[in-house]
């Protein structure tokens, strides 16, 4: 699941930022408002956290920004104004929760939890495709060999080619959604988890392979 955390406070922005990765997120990180919105314009996120205060925009006129463009994107506002009509104004602007300052680790990941719940439920908890099955709850890749539990990043490559099955999904689209625009990592590392996902298909003895055309992309097809 990718989310984009916005906090100009660096030090909670990392420390939030490594929470949520070692509970099998993606982070995109920004470090003001107007990054917030681009980033939020540019990326198909599954979920984003939005402090209030933050330079260039503050982050209430992000939401309202963000919702008249039509991003429907699940928003929790963080923010350590906790009178009622602060936090009226969050949710009233368009945000799905809001949460003060200081918070337990444990609540946020709760919130985060709760606020794509309602946006997961909109999809398939399972996706199939050919003789696979993808959880999209617990990772699970499934098929006639058996099962093996995905790594994040494995998980969120194969979520894209079950949910676009037939379709070229570019090594661009891969690097952009699943690393980020800030990410430090080579093109290659897409063919290394393609090649991941490969050998546990054929050892599930699925029905379905993810071919490469060069220099298009990738696509999942069923083989029978």
């Amino acid at each position: 699941m990718r989310l984009l955390f916005a906090e100009d406070e660096r030090s909670l922005s990392k420390a939030v930022a490594t929470i949520l990765q070692k509970n099998n997120f993606s982070v995109d990180t920004v470090f003001d408002g107007e990054d917030a919105l681009a980033y939020m314009k540019a990326t198909e996120y599954d979920g984003v956290i939005l402090d209030v205060m933050m330079p260039k925009m503050d982050g209430i006129t992000v939401l309202k920004k963000a919702r008249e463009d039509g991003i429907k994107t699940p928003i929790l506002i963080l923010s350590a104004k906790s009178e009622i009509d602060d936090k009226v104004l969050g949710l009233d602007s368009g945000a799905n929760d809001y949460l003060t300052k200081p918070f337990a680790a444990k609540e946020l990941l709760a919130r985060i939890r709760a606020m794509t719940r309602t946006a997961s439920l909109q999809a398939d908890a399972c996706l199939h495709v050919g003789n696979v099955t993808l959880d999209c709850a617990t990772f699970d890749l499934s098929a006639p060999g058996g099962s093996y539990k995905l790594a994040n990043k494995e998980f969120q490559m194969m979520e894209m080619l079950m949910r676009h099955p037939k379709h070229l999904i570019s090594t661009e689209r891969f690097m952009e959604h699943i690393w980020g625009f800030d990410s430090d990592s080579e093109v290659n590392v897409v063919w290394v988890y393609i090649s991941y996902l490969r050998k546990k298909l054929q050892a599930l003895h699925a029905n379905v392979q993810i071919k490469v055309q060069r220099g298009s992309g990738y696509s999942l097809e069923v083989t029978e």
